[in-house]
């Protein structure tokens, strides 16, 4: 991968991107493209960075160093006003879904168009159920979030992040928690949706079978580093064990099970302190 350079299709262009907590180092030296129009997936274990990755992307952290630029706007050289206003551009599924619990669906999805716009309530209107009609929930727009299954909230926090018809959507962890008819219904919607509205879509996730199924583009990372990337047939026919362990689910590889010890047999025979 060209790491000097972003392609012309790259809405966003990740390059040479460092970050750390602390000690730390979450990422080290990573660049990525995220190609107009498409799904693309990151992917890797639990406390890997994904969701740092997608703040990073959002401005909402700083990287060490590198640079993250989307549609041609480098994010952390922008002013606080300059900012906001990509952001209105950029939509955002939050792992729980996010949803304000006081205010019922309708008022959800109106929400960011009465606070960024200046619609009339008529409008609004239209614009709400057109969203709640994309995502199949029309019908519950009177219900309050306390009354929503898991895959419903999640719908709903959908059809609220593509009320300001974004050019972009970005989803942290869109499937966990879910059953398997929440998640294929999900997965259905983000690739019909991402289609439809010619949008550009990263997803964070471990769930690897949901994934594959909607992405045109993966990338792995493990360490802070991309340990592989490319289409979904070439990261199921990785000759890599580290991809291929995370792939298949396998309990011990590259990955070892158990955790650095001395000797099985000395640690039990040995007539140590007591812990």
């Amino acid at each position: 991968m060209d790491n000097s350079a972003p392609p012309l299709n790259s809405l966003v262009s990740v390059r040479h991107l460092s970050f750390s907590r602390g000690d730390k180092k979450i990422f080290d030296d990573i660049s990525l493209d995220f190609e107009r129009g498409k799904i693309t997936a990151i992917m890797g274990p639990s406390g890997t960075g994904k969701t740092t990755l997608l703040k990073l992307i959002g401005g909402q952290l700083h990287p060490g160093q590198g640079s993250v630029t989307v549609d041609g706007q480098n994010v952390h050289l922008l002013r606080r006003a300059e900012l906001y206003n990509l952001r209105k551009r950029i939509g955002m599924l939050f792992q729980s879904g996010a949803l304000l619990t006081d205010m019922n669906v309708y008022d959800n999805v109106a929400f960011p168009l009465r606070e960024h716009t200046h619609l009339s309530e008529s409008m609004i209107r239209t614009l709400v159920l057109m969203k709640l009609q994309a995502v199949g929930l029309r019908g519950a727009r009177k219900l309050m979030p306390n009354e929503l299954s898991g895959g419903m909230a999640r719908r709903i926090a959908l059809a609220r992040a593509i009320a300001l018809d974004p050019m972009m959507i970005l989803y942290d962890e869109p499937f966990t928690g879910q059953d398997p008819i929440s998640m294929g219904a999900l997965a259905h919607l983000i690739k019909s949706l991402n289609n439809t509205l010619g949008l550009t879509s990263i997803i964070v996730s471990h769930d690897v079978h949901e994934t594959l199924l909607i992405a045109d583009y993966i990338y792995v990372i493990s360490e802070g580093k991309i340990v592989g990337h490319g289409t979904t047939a070439a990261i199921r026919q990785s000759a890599s064990p580290w991809i291929q362990q995370f792939m298949t689910g396998a309990a011990d590889g590259p990955v070892p099970f158990h955790y650095p010890a001395k000797d099985y047999i000395d640690d039990l025979l040995s007539s140590g302190k007591r812990y």
